[in-house]
């Protein structure tokens, strides 16, 4: 179980329009070996569902293959945890609040101590996705 004072995720604020910042995210995530497998537009599926008015909200689901790869074949459970989702949220003011997984965080829920080397590249690696949309 995740400590309620445990962060999710990283999280980045982009001074940029919402089609702007999600070209952005998926060029640093590509750039770090992950490539976008989904993506839910919330937005539009809370329109078509509901029938409410909701902010430009995307979930992107991204995966490194070698890192998935080696996550599992040490605890085929984690699959569970995969793929890396981040998030693309318009804020009021109409920056774009940028949120990516943390993978140390989500490979904690699994017991497997050998998952910890896999979360900690996983990390590394989102940690240059996030310097380089700082940038």
């Amino acid at each position: 179980m995740i400590p309620a004072n445990t962060s999710l995720g990283l999280t980045v604020v982009l001074e940029t329009n919402f089609q702007a910042a999600q070209e952005r995210v998926t060029a640093a995530l590509k750039a770090e070996g992950f490539g976008v497998l989904t993506e839910i537009d919330v937005k539009a599926t809370l329109k078509q569902k509901l029938d409410v008015d909701f902010r430009p909200y995307k979930i992107l689901g991204a995966c490194n293959p070698p890192l998935a790869h080696r996550a599992l074949l040490t605890a085929p459970e984690v699959g569970l945890l995969l793929p890396c989702n981040v998030t693309l949220a318009q804020m009021e003011d109409g920056r774009v609040q940028v949120s990516l997984i943390d993978p140390l965080a989500m490979m904690s829920v699994v017991a497997n101590p050998e998952l910890k080397a896999v979360a900690d590249e996983a990390r590394a690696r989102l940690d240059r996705v996030v310097a380089a949309l700082e940038a």
